[in-house]
Parts: C-alpha cells; sequence; structure tokens
C-alpha cells in the first residue's frame, strides 16, 4: 500500500509535470539538462544550497543534542510545557519563521533598535533561522530514543572501571547513532529544500534550488529550467539516501529500553545544573524569543497594544478582498485538514516503516524494500511547488479527477507527513528485541497477535508522537498548499502569505495574528500529546 499510494500520488505528479518541462514540439529535448546544469549562474545555486543545508545541519545538531539530553534525561518543573514549546517552531509556516526572524534581525527589529546590529540579507540570518525550525527535530527524534536507553547499561559500564566519558561513548553513543543520523537526514532535506526562510532573509543575493525552481516556475514560466532543477534535486535526494541506508544497514541492534518516567533524574551535580540553565538559555534565546517577537507584532497598531488585528480576522471585508471568507475560517479549515492528512500519514507510513524494520531479505526482496525506502524520502526533498503544480497537472482526470475536491489538500500534507512518520518510528522498531516475537510464536501467537503483545506496546508512544509530528507539519504545510487550496477554504500558512502578500500595517498585523492563533494551536496539540501516558511506552 505505501509503495501504491506514493507512485499515485507522489510520483505520477511530479513526473507528469517534469515530463512537461522536457517535451516540446512532440519530442524529448534531453539537451535541456546540459544547458541548465552548465550555466554558471544554476552552479552558483547548487553549491550554495548544499553548503547552507550541511551548514545547518551541523550547527542544528551541535545546538540541538544537549537539548535533547536535558528533556530526555533531566527532571524538572515545567519539563513538559518546554517540550511542546520547542516543537511549536517546526510548525510555523517558512514563510512566518522568516518574517518573525526579518522582525528580530532586520531593519527595524529588536537589535536593530536596541544595539544597531542588523543581521538580515546575509547567511547568519538563515543558519540561525533553519536552527529554530529544525532543533525539534533533533529533541524529539533522538531524545525520545535517548530517554528509551536503560541507563543500568552505562551504569555497569562504570562498575567495570570505565570513566563517565568512556561509558558514554562506548555504550550510550553507538546506541544514539542510528537516530542522530535520521535526525541529520530529516534537517538536511528540509534546510536542502528551504524556500521561505531563504527568500525573505536571503534576499536577490541568495537562493536555494526550491527558491530558483520557484522563480523559474512562477516568475519566469520557464518550465524547462525547473524540470531539469526538480530532476536534480531527485538526484540529490536519491544520493543521499542511499549513502544513509547503506551506513545503518550494519548498525541495527537490539537495545535495552525501559519506560521513559524511569530514566528522567533531577539535576545531580554542578555540571548537569550548568548543562540545564545553558540550554534554557539557549532555548529562551533561540526558540522563544522570535516566537514572542509575533506576539507582540501581532497586538501592535497605530493606536499602540490591542486585539484589533483579531478582530479583523472576523470580517472577509477587513482583509480588503483578499479572501471570499473571514480569514478566521482557515482555523477550521487547518484543522480539519490537518486530522485527515494525520490518518493518512499513519495509514501509509506504519506499514511503511514495519516492512523496513524486516531482517534478512536478501536479492530482490532487499533491494525493493531499499527501493521503498528512498522512496519514503523523496517527498521532503522534492520542490513542493513541482508537487503543487504536478497536482493541478495530473490530478485532474477520471479516474483520479481531483482537482476540486477537499481531499487533495490532506493528499499533498500527508506526503510531507509519512517521511516523519516512517522516521520517527524506525529507531525504536529496530531496537526491538526480536527474541521477544520468537518467543511470543513459540507460545502459540500468530505475527499479527505477536506484533500487538510484543511491539505495540514498546512503539505505541512513538506512534503517538509520530502522529503529533504528522499533525504539525500538515499544519504548517505551504509550498504545495499553496496552489491546490480553494479560495473559499483556505489553510492558515496560505492565509498568512496572502496577508503578507498586501503592503499596510493592518494586513501585515492580521498575518501575525493568524501565525499566533497557529503557534498556540500547536503548541496546545503539543502539549495534550505530552500529557498522554501509556503503562509500557517509552517516552519518543
Amino acid at each position: 500500500m505505501p509503495a501504491v499510494f506514493l507512485a499515485l500520488f507522489f510520483a505520477y505528479p511530479v513526473a507528469a509535470i517534469t515530463a512537461r518541462g522536457l517535451y516540446d514540439g512532440g519530442r524529448w529535448r534531453p539537451e535541456r539538462i546540459a544547458a541548465v546544469l552548465t550555466d554558471p549562474d544554476i552552479l552558483g545555486v547548487v553549491w550554495f544550497t548544499l553548503w547552507q543545508a550541511a551548514a545547518s545541519t551541523a550547527l542544528t545538531l551541535l545546538l540541538a543534542l544537549p537539548g535533547a539530553y536535558v528533556l530526555a534525561r533531566l527532571d524538572f518543573p515545567g519539563r513538559r510545557v518546554l517540550r511542546a514549546a520547542v516543537t511549536v517552531p517546526f510548525v510555523l509556516p517558512t514563510v512566518v519563521v522568516g518574517s518573525a526572524f526579518l522582525a528580530l534581525l532586520g531593519r527595524g527589529g529588536l537589535l536593530d533598535q536596541w544595539w544597531g546590529v542588523r543581521l538580515d540579507g546575509g547567511v547568519t540570518a538563515i543558519l540561525l533561522a533553519h536552527v529554530f525550525f529544525n532543533y525539534a527535530v533533533v529533541v524529539r527524534i533522538v531524545g525520545g530514543l535517548w530517554a528509551q536507553l536503560d541507563p543500568r547499561q552505562e551504569e555497569a559500564a562504570r562498575v567495570l572501571g570505565a570513566s563517565r566519558w568512556a561509558a558514554w561513548r562506548t555504550v550510550t553513543l553507538p546506541a544514539l547513532v542510528p537516530s542522530v543520523a535520521a535526525a541529520a537526514l530529516m534537517v538536511f532535506l528540509f534546510t536542502f529544500t528551504s524556500f521561505g526562510v531563504v527568500q525573505i532573509l536571503g534576499g536577490p543575493g541568495y537562493a536555494t534550488l526550491e527558491v530558483e525552481i520557484y522563480r523559474q516556475t512562477a516568475q519566469l514560466l520557464d518550465l524547462p529550467t525547473a524540470a531539469v532543477l526538480t530532476l536534480l534535486q531527485f538526484a540529490s535526494v536519491a544520493a543521499l539516501m542511499a549513502f544513509h541506508s547503506r551506513t545503518l544497514r550494519r548498525r541495527r541492534t537490539a537495545l535495552g529500553m525501559v519506560d521513559a518516567a524511569r530514566t528522567a533524574r533531577r539535576p545531580r551535580g554542578a555540571g548537569q545544573r550548568v548543562l540545564l540553565a545553558g540550554v534554557l538559555v539557549q532555548i529562551a534565546v533561540l526558540l522563544l524569543a522570535p516566537l514572542a517577537v509575533l506576539a507582540e507584532r501581532s497586538l501592535s497598531g497605530p493606536g499602540g497594544y490591542g486585539l484589533h488585528h483579531y478582530r479583523a480576522l472576523g470580517s472577509a471585508d477587513a482583509a480588503g478582498g483578499t479572501f471570499t471568507v473571514a480569514p478566521l475560517e482557515a482555523v477550521g479549515n487547518s484543522l480539519a485538514y490537518a486530522a485527515t492528512a494525520t490518518a493518512v500519514a499513519l495509514a501509509v507510513g506504519l506499514p511503511a516503516a514495519v516492512a523496513l524494520t524486516l531482517r534478512g531479505p536478501g536479492g530482490r526482496a532487499g533491494r525493493l524494500l531499499r527501493g521503498l525506502d528512498a522512496l519514503l524520502m523523496l517527498p521532503l526533498g522534492t520542490s513542493a511547488v513541482t508537487v503543487g503544480f504536478g497536482f493541478l497537472i495530473a490530478l485532474d482526470a477520471p479516474p483520479l479527477d481531483l482537482r476540486s475536491s477537499w481531499i487533495l489538500v490532506p493528499l499533498a500534507q500527508a506526503l510531507v507527513g509519512i517521511p516523519f512518520v516512517v522516521r520517527t518510528l524506525l529507531p525504536v522498531l529496530r531496537a526491538v528485541d526480536t527474541r521477544l516475537r520468537e518467543a511470543a510464536a513459540m507460545l502459540g501467537a500468530s505475527p499479527p497477535r505477536a506484533w500487538r503483545e510484543v511491539d505495540l506496546p514498546l512503539v505505541r508512544r512513538a506512534l503517538l508522537v509520530a502522529a503529533g509530528f504528522a499533525f504539525a507539519v500538515s499544519l504548517g504545510e505551504f509550498g504545495a498548499t499553496v496552489f491546490i487550496a480553494r479560495a473559499d477554504a483556505p489553510t492558515l500558512p496560505v492565509a498568512v502569505a496572502r496577508l503578507l502578500g498586501r503592503a499596510g500595517e493592518a494586513s501585515y498585523g492580521q498575518a501575525m495574528a493568524l501565525s499566533t492563533i497557529l503557534m498556540l494551536l500547536c503548541a496546545a496539540t503539543l502539549l495534550a500529546l505530552e500529557g498522554v501516558r501509556t503503562d509500557r511506552s517509552g517516552e519518543l
């Protein structure tokens, strides 16, 4: 089923729009590929895309791994709220993230007003915004598995004479490598396809492949160049996935996992207290300050602070003709779409993750599984502009005539949620000791019952977190949704982008108000998820 879904709603639409760009005058034009790939300007875009993604990934891991440890292993007041808060930035549309950092770091921003420092129009602001956006990926994926690792294994190494550092390096670090690699892969793909952040903060001097594809498609109407750049993204992501899969294939191992509630302890010693304080300061500066700017700008108006921007959201006329319905209706639309997209993402992602944990298939079966693994990640490395246009072109005729159907938006959102479901579940599923399943089989349990009795209790919490991630990314998906959402049923990100595209302080204030509502919805959802407890599940 996962392969069929991705073939119909990803491979087919993307192939249709790409073929349209490379097929002209009744024949294929492969010479366009060489012409684009030898263009010095395009090569500059490719180089900037690669190195900024690598730098963003390294910086995110450097800053977020201490946070993953603190939130996984240290117990302190407000821990659940903080875990929810650090995930909020991830749900925000990239255009909103860019606008928040522009208000913080750009001309007239807080740093400019207070100290005369401006960081917009350069790489520094882009890298900081990428850390802001992807911090939660590392905390959730790595911290989730870290919280479930049995600390007695490291303690046993200490008893045998190993130092604290040696015990961590030889016991805990190898167990964390698959989840760190998975988080790094997700961060790299998100920064590799960065659009709104680079476009707003980088200015005309910087462009990623995603920005260039949008420019070639929407502004220059040059589909051949956009098609070649899309193929280049495919090739880059496929190569990265092949490397990732080959590297981790030999590292599969069963881990000792326990209830995460038993691993978190109060900070002990000066070192842990200093680390906790440092992480709290880091989160306040990198994550909470931009969110506070959003809230402040949503309340600020010509007559001072108030709720006038929020009240204006209830009327379509207040938006100056931008909408056919009140912008506030976008809240209900987004919640309905995101819930449907989450259900689809789980229905596709769970069986895919289970299939990818199968051990032993070689030959053709093994190659098919590795191909499925790469296919599942391709939506994250493909231009959302390409996917959106592909939906409009390919899904407008029987038997897939969905262009006027409401289901088109959740399908596009689910494509982004599926990789998060798979990558969140895989480290835990692979860590389940196969001997437990074998013991259940020896006692007469059928394979479905063995999975239900052995695997499900261990991965239940991971499944809930996967659902939370899918819901969050569906709420914030913008690149494809902006092309397929109907004018009378906009989502929150689309509504925000439309308001940001209009001149005037009123439209900007309403955009910030909608962004704040989106931020609060995400925080409430994630906080509710943090409150979910199951009897034997982990803390993923």
